[in-house]
């Protein structure tokens, strides 16, 4: 079911270039679409979404904006189990991500000169959580909870209605608790373009966050620079270290819960133990017997999966900074010592009882990580995607004329006579005064 591949330097690369294959280019015909979409919302406002939602969904919702009573009834009338695990992960949260706060500063320098950097949550945020089936209320905690940390004014959700045209439940207990402000029932790239561009009764918003299919992620991708986005996201994957120390049947369960997520998503056991993946395949068998998306995980792991044997943990330790993967846990002797030198990935996982969906759902850190390798450059979702960092300048005529020279420079040698003059007229005069 899963390829192993014996690391002799070659192997386990081609594995890793035939890996990136399956985050190529969106397909053409759906950028097509989506760009279509994105015009038509862009022209037609909230009749165009009415209508896209007609026609993708059957028949218009109940309401087009949930009235805050029907949230607040969610809450109240949702199970209490429920309220109080939601409850229980938001101020898990939101510790977290308290510590992520960051401070403006002001530097007075004793030649007069105050320097500064001034740091705010963004106006409005966009939040697009997948409806009907697909519901995620853990991405309505994520995506809200450090917007709300970060200082945003308002947070307006769209989520698409469910086949009886209500929303979901489960999805509007999650905006309650979290203090959503508006949310519209609508999905797709039509959402997608009625945040970016705002509509007669969608707000335009700055930022745009949250989960969503190929067509919802084609359509952040066309819109960014309309406005800002948290990622590119790609399919799920997860990395697992492992060595003679592991439980097979931990091993298992968790690169599973990865590959249920589609047949796209990778999973992939990099091991020090050649016996290791064997036992790991066993109990991949035993255990996919009872779970529901038994084909989903199969696809997966045959097409994207793979058990990678290193024969020393430097080279596995190579191997993940390699992959960059989203998730990446450390199933091995003293997992506390490896954390100073896993330098690419979304979100690490030390030790046999830190599983992948401890972090999706409870732990703190945020669950929306860099997907596809951009854990080499891309952090994950956190205070500081809702914030905006200006920078302020004062001088004292005295501390610009010892700094005039430096400055008329340096821009006359870049032909900017422009700049230079805006400097120099300040003091043209001084010759004559003298």
């Amino acid at each position: 079911m899963v390829k192993q591949i014996k690391c002799d330097g070659i192997q386990e690369y081609n594995f890793l270039k035939e890996l990136e294959r399956r985050s190529g280019e969106t397909d053409k015909k759906v950028t097509q679409i989506v760009s279509e979409i994105i015009e038509t919302v862009k022209n037609g406002g909230d009749e165009a979404i009415k209508n896209y939602t007609k026609k993708f969904d059957g028949n218009l919702p109940e309401y087009y904006e949930v009235p805050r009573e029907v949230i607040n009834n969610a809450l109240t009338e949702a199970d209490e189990d429920f309220v109080q695990a939601l409850l229980n992960a938001q101020e898990n949260i939101a510790e977290f991500h308290n510590r992520q706060k960051s401070q403006g500063f002001t530097d007075a320098k004793p030649n007069g000169v105050i320097l500064g950097q001034r740091v705010r949550g963004l106006e409005r945020v966009g939040l697009y959580v997948p409806g009907g089936t697909a519901a995620y209320p853990s991405s309505v905690l994520m995506n809200a909870i450090p917007a709300k940390i970060a200082g945003v004014k308002e947070i307006i959700m769209v989520t698409p209605p469910c086949k009886d045209g209500t929303p979901n439940k489960d999805i509007l207990v999650a905006a309650a608790i979290c203090g959503v402000d508006r949310v519209f029932l609508s999905g797709g790239a039509q959402a997608i373009a009625g945040l970016a561009y705002g509509t007669e009764l969608i707000p335009k918003v700055d930022k745009i966050v949250g989960p969503g299919n190929i067509f919802v992620a084609t359509a952040k991708k066309l819109l960014y620079g309309v406005v800002d986005i948290d990622m590119i996201a790609g399919p799920s994957e997860i990395l697992v270290l492992a060595d003679q120390t592991a439980d097979p049947k931990f091993i298992a369960a968790d690169l599973m819960s990865q590959a249920e997520h589609d047949v796209l998503a990778s999973a992939i056991l990099v091991t020090t133990d050649e016996t290791l993946p064997d036992k790991v395949e066993a109990e991949m068998i035993r255990q996919m017997n009872y779970l529901e998306r038994k084909e989903i995980i199969q696809k997966s792991l045959s097409d994207y999966g793979a058990f990678l044997i290193a024969d020393s943990r430097e080279k596995a330790i190579e191997l993940a900074n390699a992959i960059a993967p989203e998730h990446l846990e450390v199933v091995m002797e003293n997992p506390l010592e490896f954390i100073g030198c896993l330098d690419n990935a979304g979100s690490v996982f030390l030790g046999a009882y830190a599983s992948e969906p401890l972090g999706d759902y409870y732990a703190g850190p945020n669950h929306v990580l860099p997907t596809s390798g951009t854990a080499r450059f891309f952090s994950p979702l956190g205070v500081n995607s809702f914030i905006k960092r200006s920078s302020y300048i004062y001088y004292t005529e005295q501390a610009l004329r010892e700094a005039k020279d430096d400055i008329i420079l340096i821009a006359e040698r870049e032909g900017l006579t422009a700049h230079a003059n805006a400097i120099a007229v300040r003091f043209e005069n001084e010759g004559e005064n003298s």
